[in-house]
């Protein structure tokens, strides 16, 4: 049984010939300078990621806020605020046919950690929705624009 034949062999040739330290630092830079390409797309993601949270956040508050008129023929208003899909207002309008439970579990706040605001009736609708995203204030450019909930 000569298992070691010449095709065996020539295998373990090849197999313990390894690669050489010229060769390793050669692919250790190509994939350098391709990760000085790739890698600022990806730092990018999580602004892109907050902006996509607070949009389906927003639209999830808009789908609470016609639950709540559907049930009580009316929007709480601007000093009732979102507080009034998780805690039953006391205040005037106080809603005739309020959820038991409310209409959210907890009113979230953006991804920035602010508080959404809300006012109704709203300039663009019936209702509208704000987050001053990053920099928490009115207005803004880029990640510092804020999100609303008519566009």
């Amino acid at each position: 049984m000569n298992f070691l034949n010449k095709k065996n062999k020539n295998f373990i040739k090849a197999f313990n010939a390894g690669f050489t330290l010229m060769e390793i630092l050669v692919v250790v830079v190509i994939i350098g300078f391709l990760a000085s390409f790739v890698a600022p797309k990806f730092f990018d993601q999580p602004d892109k990621a907050r902006l996509v949270v607070a949009k389906q956040q927003i639209k999830g508050i808009s789908e609470a806020l016609e639950m709540y008129k559907l049930d009580n023929r009316n929007y709480p208003t601007t000093e009732q605020g979102l507080k009034a899909l998780v805690e039953k207002p006391s205040s005037s309008p106080v809603p005739t046919a309020w959820k038991n439970g409310g209409y959210m579990k907890t009113l979230p706040k953006d991804p920035w950690g602010g508080q959404y605001i809300y006012l109704q009736p709203g300039i663009h609708g019936d209702f509208d929705i704000i987050s001053y995203a990053a920099d928490g204030k009115k207005g803004g450019e880029e990640e510092a624009k804020d999100i609303v909930s008519w566009e």
